[in-house]
């Protein structure tokens, strides 16, 4: 039997448990057994874009419902599939559910990509799964860090190197909104290695800037009430919270002195989309927001670096991010798919503390 949460795509909240007969395995087809995987506000992304971007169609249910894409481990159960080994383990896109069949090709010792007709239209990016035993990504100490920070880490990263590529728009300062988040910390942590002499102010609640002043990977933290406190300097604008009257309010602090508005990720795009006009109904002042789509700017960034050296980049970073992170974040680990869809839905309300990591494992 096997098991996946359906959310419905009308009403995020609404979820049940939809369980399965496991059907006999297809000719060169493998069976995952999934182990772990996180919850963050990266996967309600995946939910509420989910039809602008394809992220339904990863793994289809049926009607309104659909599954959610998480980021996680998962153990081959069977195979049918003479280069890949039953018992061997593998990182990356995975239902929310117990198991997940695959068609492994383009095998390397590294990993492969599932060819299964369904996943080719949409980005390579997330068809492709990491064998862990040949893996350089991989640390077995770090399995939960890997979930909870590495696809968000990746966005920080990508977009730093989209804004360096671009000489940061002629900018002097990096503004992070919701900068307790884990992709906002992420794309501070590669901010303050890469490009230092970007100053970083991070924006985020009252009740967080204490946290994310002691993660110390901003120059400065602001809270929301006192954004008529940010120094009007030439300034870019990465914007992770999703609430279009903040994204006004800083616009109009900006004016002219913003020279790029990003959005990144979305927990009420229909407030917040690019072409959204802010909480009054006329046009914002400064800069029309521009929606980045990590993928389209991973392989930009590959094809600039080179995949080897795209990954070695990354992996600097991202040691380096491991070591600012340590402790910053502590780690719940939940059993069953009724956590996995509670967690969900408390992500999606913005009921989590920004200082815990969910792991869920089915």
């Amino acid at each position: 039997m096997a098991s996946t949460i359906w959310v419905n795509k009308r009403a995020l909240t609404e979820t049940q448990v939809h369980d399965t007969a496991l059907l006999p395995l297809a000719d060169g087809a493998v069976r995952l057994r999934i182990e772990s995987f996180s919850v963050t506000a990266n996967n309600i992304t995946y939910a509420v874009i989910g039809d602008m971007f394809g992220y339904w169609n990863f793994f289809p249910a049926a009607g309104d419902f659909g599954v959610v894409p998480m980021w996680g481990h998962a153990m081959v159960e069977e195979s049918h599939c003479p280069d890949i080994a039953v018992g061997e383990r593998v990182y990356g896109y995975l239902p929310m559910g117990t198991h997940l069949d695959v068609v492994p090709g383009k095998i390397s010792a590294g990993g492969f990509t599932d060819m299964a007709a369904h996943r080719q239209p949409m980005s390579p990016i997330y068809n492709q799964y990491s064998r862990l035993a040949a893996d350089p990504e991989h640390d077995a100490e770090k399995e939960a860090e890997r979930m909870l920070f590495g696809p968000l880490f990746k966005t920080g990263f990508l977009i730093e190197a989209m804004l360096r590529r671009e000489g940061w728009f002629g900018a002097e300062t990096l503004l992070i909104t919701s900068a307790s988040s884990k992709t906002a910390l992420g794309l501070a942590s590669v901010a303050k290695d890469l490009s230092p002499s970007i100053k970083r102010i991070g924006l985020t609640s009252k009740g967080n800037v204490d946290f994310v002043t002691g993660t110390g990977l901003y120059d400065k933290v602001i809270s929301y009430d006192d954004v008529d406190a940010l120094p009007k300097n030439a300034s870019v604008c990465v914007d992770f919270a999703g609430n279009s009257r903040l994204l006004r309010a800083i616009h109009e602090r900006m004016a002219s002195h913003l020279v790029y508005s990003c959005l990144v990720g979305a927990t009420h795009v229909d407030a917040r989309g690019p072409n959204s006009a802010g909480a009054s109904g006329s046009e914002m002042p400064g800069p029309k927001p521009v929606l980045f789509f990590a993928p389209d700017h991973a392989v930009a960034t590959i094809q600039e670096l080179g995949p080897k050296g795209f990954g070695e980049a990354v992996g600097r970073s991202w040691k380096s991010f491991l070591t600012a992170a340590d402790g910053v974040v502590g780690i719940e680990t939940l059993a069953g798919l009724e956590a996995a869809a509670s967690a969900f839905v408390e992500t999606l309300q913005g009921r989590t503390d920004p200082q815990k990591g969910i792991i869920i494992q089915p």
